[in-house]
């Protein structure tokens, strides 16, 4: 299990760090102490636990939670922090634990354990399917998940762009990517998601985001919570 420290403070990290480490479950510990730093570790490595905490000067942990929240195969989160009234909040956040500030031994393995004995959900079986149906207006098509490029949120519409032509719905993005192959279907931000058979470029952009160049030449933002997963799935 490879795991992130995000804390402002260096002694605060340290101290979590140690007790870490000495988990069996634990393979990699790594720190940051700033949002934009934490999302450059996650865009670097595999992270599969956060121990975040709350207030990181000027920043707030939460804002963190709430960009990872659209992530696919996200980190889980455990809030590491000193103040005991954002309990509800950190659980609203999808936290898996929330643990206190000095931290324990005991304390720290049973959140890792926490990650241990959560269950993956098993695979939709319509994800084999390799067909589609899309409702416009009172009109459904089929279509060939192949003939799809890309997906995205647009003005509170969704937007499927195919080789044929685009189609707009009032389907959200998550539920129709419950349907698609996740080995060939991608989300790449908080509202685009893409074929990556039909990717054709991928240019780095700024503050470590990148863009991808589309078959039809259209372009796609890859936000920094997604970097890792786009360049695993295109061998980058």
């Amino acid at each position: 299990m490879n795991i992130l420290i995000v804390d402002d403070e260096s002694l605060a990290r340290e101290e979590l760090e140690f007790l870490v480490k000495d988990n069996p479950k634990v393979s990699a510990v790594y720190e940051a102490d700033t949002i934009d730093a934490a999302f450059r570790v996650i865009s670097e490595f595999k992270i599969d636990l956060l121990f975040l905490d709350i207030q990181l000067g000027e920043e707030n942990g939460f804002d963190l939670a709430d960009d990872l929240k659209t992530k696919k195969n996200a980190p889980k989160i455990v809030f590491a922090t000193a103040y005991d009234q954002y309990a509800l909040d950190a659980f609203n956040a999808s936290a898996v634990d929330y643990i206190l500030k000095p931290f324990e031994q005991e304390r720290v393995n049973q959140a890792i354990d926490k990650i241990s004995e959560i269950e993956v959900a098993p695979e939709n079986p319509q994800t084999t399917n390799p067909r589609v149906s899309i409702t416009e207006d009172e009109k459904t098509s089929v279509i060939l998940k192949s003939d799809i490029i890309s997906a995205y949120v647009e003005k509170g519409d969704f937007i499927i762009n195919t080789s044929q032509r685009l189609f707009k719905t009032k389907q959200t993005l998550i539920k129709f990517s419950e349907n698609l192959d996740s080995k060939q279907f991608l989300q790449v931000h908080r509202s685009y998601l893409v074929n990556l058979n039909k990717v054709a470029s991928v240019e780095p952009s700024f503050n470590h985001t990148y863009e991808l160049t589309m078959t039809d030449g259209s372009k796609i933002p890859v936000s920094r919570s997604f970097v890792t997963e786009m360049k695993q799935a295109l061998g980058m």
